[in-house]
């Protein structure tokens, strides 16, 4: 997957992760340059790069799909049905077998879900896998779950694995 920095910018990046990429690529100014996202978390790390998923055109497909897999590496933490059966539609629904109303049933029933646990992170990841902004979104609070279960270094190793895989 691969952006540029003038959509990048377009998207308004913190300033800070702006400097440290402009920094790395030996850059003054934003351009139309295509820029592989494996470039943007060698150089900024896995959040910034997830923010960057904004910047990518197309490939919806893909970024669902990582959403739910990186919701999946804390699906162990979700207690109620409802959550991971969000993960199941949002997976049919990256791959054309669920509505989009399915997806929407489903992104609101692990809503309540979360609402009724009040602090499992890891529904909010399930139903942020069935939402629009799902890559970023679904990526942050699997990371978010992971680190109340004292695991977010391993959590968000395995997410830069499946995030290279998705990138390659």
């Amino acid at each position: 997957m691969k952006t540029t920095l003038n959509k990048i910018r377009s998207n308004s990046p913190c300033k800070s992760g702006w400097a440290k990429l402009m920094r790395h690529l030996g850059k003054t100014e934003a351009d139309d340059v295509e820029l592989s996202l494996l470039t943007i978390l060698e150089s900024n790390g896995l959040e910034d790069t997830l923010w960057c998923l904004r910047a990518v055109d197309g490939f919806e497909k893909e970024k669902r799909l990582m959403a739910v897999a990186f919701a999946r590496e804390v699906q162990h933490l979700m207690a109620d049905p409802r959550s991971i059966e969000a993960l199941h539609v949002a997976e049919r629904f990256a791959n054309g077998e669920a509505t989009e109303e399915e997806l929407n049933a489903a992104r609101d029933a692990a809503y309540n879900a979360a609402s009724a646990a009040y602090a499992p992170y890891a529904a909010y990841a399930a139903a942020r896998a069935a939402s629009h902004d799902a890559a970023y979104a679904a990526a942050y609070a699997a990371a978010y779950a992971a680190a109340y279960a004292a695991a977010y270094d391993a959590i968000q190793q395995k997410q830069i694995e499946i995030l290279k895989k998705f990138l390659s």
